[in-house]
């Protein structure tokens, strides 16, 4: 449905929605433009930022379709975003993801990508729950074949998210568990689970 400017209104209630949580982060940049394509251009800026400060890790594409975007709209924008300092692209293999400036470590910014993917954020979950999982555990949690789950623990391993020292073993387990409780409901049911059960997995020293 468009109005009568010919704008899709469920994009502009998208919009309107995530640039209220862009407007409102401490990232936020206000703008002193008294026209109205430049206060639309803003809105755009800030509904991206919005998105981001609940889905960071996105890819640029699932950026662009939530937002109902075009590639060159959202290439203009995260570009402007990107030189302003309130958006940080990180390349994980094929994917650009985009995060909050400034918000997160290498290391965070590596483990939000992969909570991304479906199997790897599967492998890191139950893992987290269930520190003594198998690969064989995995397999039959996750519905996937032994060679995908080893195929996988081989990348984290590599990016430093797994140990494969003694079975499998999740680096720095709590900032992890603090990445999937922090954002668990832009991930699935198995991450709200864990975030609902996070108060008894997680161990204080001193």
């Amino acid at each position: 449905m468009t109005d009568q400017d010919g704008v899709d209104e469920r994009k502009r209630a998208t919009l309107k929605r995530f640039a209220a949580l862009g407007a409102a982060s401490p990232l936020a940049k206000f703008s002193d433009a008294d026209s109205a394509a430049d206060a639309s251009e803003s809105d755009v800026r800030d509904a991206i930022t919005g998105y981001l400060s609940t889905t960071p890790g996105a890819h640029f594409s699932k950026v662009r379709d939530d937002l109902q975007l075009g590639t060159g709209e959202t290439q203009h924008h995260v570009r402007q975003l990107v030189d302003e300092g309130r958006v940080t692209v990180y390349r994980d293999g094929d994917y650009k993801r985009l995060y909050p400036g400034g918000q997160f470590s290498e290391f965070e910014m590596t483990a939000l990508g992969y909570l991304r993917r479906e199997t790897p954020r599967g492998m890191l979950v139950t893992l987290l729950a269930d520190p003594s999982a198998s690969a064989s555990d995995l397999a039959t949690e996750l519905g996937v074949s032994r060679p995908t789950v080893s195929k996988y623990a081989g990348e984290l391993e590599a990016a430093g998210l797994l140990s494969r020292e003694d079975g499998y073993a999740v680096a720095a387990p709590e900032t992890v568990l603090m990445l999937v409780v922090g954002y668990a409901d832009s991930f699935d049911e198995r991450a709200v689970q864990l975030a609902r059960d996070a108060a008894d997995l997680v161990t204080f020293d001193g």
